[in-house]
């Protein structure tokens, strides 16, 4: 992990989808961007929380496990004197347990080894483990509605808990729960997801391939299993969907633009208005044969309209960009803290006020200096 954030801290590129869900980014295009633009561009939001809750179920299995092998080094101090089981063998190899939060496919062949291990331990482990209903934290959620649905307000699904603020930790310790877990609350995460997101007819269905969707069933329903593998296939396709048909548009807009479609569609129709009440004043002042200094006046509703439509054109508004402001929603405004991206969007920022101050320059000196003719 120490890698990784050394790794960020020296970036000078754009980041990949495995860095943003890894929690490896600043805004603009952090997770929590990445959320809202999911949710409010894509439609597809659905997509990121099932990603996000498998995610989530991987840490609550390597939470069990890391608190099992604490509990049997406690108990039975002499294990390895004595000898032990293939499950203890199992367990005394996984290494550290670690979140590398991102995909199964992800290139790390030592965290590769360490899931294999973990799903291979918890379908040994499978029905060995007692737990009381009432204490368990399936049993305490079993009426709640799952995790990703939450509630509406204005008709928009709310960020998930953990995006709700930019000042929380850019990550804890596998997002773990803070109680102990039983193996049941694992098989109740495991039938949450399952119930959620994949069988046809269900609140948040998400369209994967039949053939995905039948082997999970199978594992959970009929071989009882709970463990990460099973979900592995769906989380890789899943992961490869946004990264083909959502992670360029998000880049696109976060990377090269500052601004969100309704504030686009605002400046455009703003923009629009400005420049037709200045192009109606300026030829009434010609054919009026009006002085100079009062046509002076049309710099103002011309350097507003052509600032606008070129803010629409660009999808970027320079003066923010230059301030390092990003909108993420309609009015809402972040910093840029991506050192990249803010290079990036200066840039583009100075060359979209240069362009600006030089078409509305023009169109000024025209209609300030060109001969009046009175009818």
């Amino acid at each position: 992990m120490a890698s990784q954030r050394q790794f960020h801290a020296v970036r000078d590129r754009l980041p990949t989808l495995y860095e943003v869900l890894a929690r490896d980014t600043k805004p603009p295009v952090d997770l929590f961007s990445f959320y809202i633009y999911m949710r409010d561009q894509q439609r597809a939001v659905d997509y990121l929380d099932f990603w996000l809750d498998v995610s989530q179920h991987t840490s609550l299995c390597r939470h069990y496990v890391r608190e099992l092998r604490r509990s049997i080094l406690v108990e039975t101090p002499d294990l390895e004197k004595t000898g032990s089981k293939r499950s203890s063998y199992i367990l005394d190899h996984m290494g550290e347990i670690n979140d590398p939060g991102g995909p199964s496919t992800e290139p790390n062949h030592e965290e590769k080894v360490k899931d294999q291990n973990l799903s291979a331990f918890l379908r040994q482990d499978n029905g060995t483990s007692n737990h009381s209903p009432q204490s368990s934290l399936g049993s305490q959620q079993s009426a709640m509605r799952a995790s990703g649905d939450r509630p509406f307000a204005g008709g928009e699904r709310l960020p998930r808990p953990s995006f709700m603020s930019r000042n929380s930790p850019t990550r804890t310790d596998s997002d773990s729960p803070a109680h102990t877990v039983t193996r049941a609350d694992i098989r109740v995460s495991a039938e949450k997801i399952l119930y959620t997101y994949l069988l046809p007819g269900s609140e948040r269905e998400v369209m994967l391939p039949q053939g995905i969707v039948q082997q999970i069933t199978t594992f959970i329903e009929e071989e009882g299993r709970d463990d990460p593998e099973v979900f592995d296939a769906a989380k890789d396709y899943t992961f490869q969907a946004m990264e083909r048909d959502a992670f360029p548009g998000f880049l696109r807009a976060k990377a090269l633009g500052n601004l969100v479609p309704p504030s686009l569609f605002l400046r455009l129709v703003l923009g629009l208005l400005s420049l037709t009440a200045a192009l109606w004043t300026g030829f009434t002042l010609i054919f009026l044969d009006a002085p100079k200094h009062l046509r002076a006046w049309e710099i103002l509703p011309f350097t507003i309209g052509i600032y606008l439509l070129f803010s629409h054109q660009y999808h970027l508004d320079p003066i923010l960009a230059l301030l390092g402001f990003s909108e993420y929603t309609f009015f809402n405004f972040s910093r840029l803290e991506e050192a990249y991206v803010r290079k990036l969007l200066t840039k583009r920022a100075l060359m979209a006020l240069f362009v600006t101050i030089l078409v509305g320059v023009a169109v000024i000196i025209l209609f300030i200096f060109v001969p009046g003719h009175r009818l």
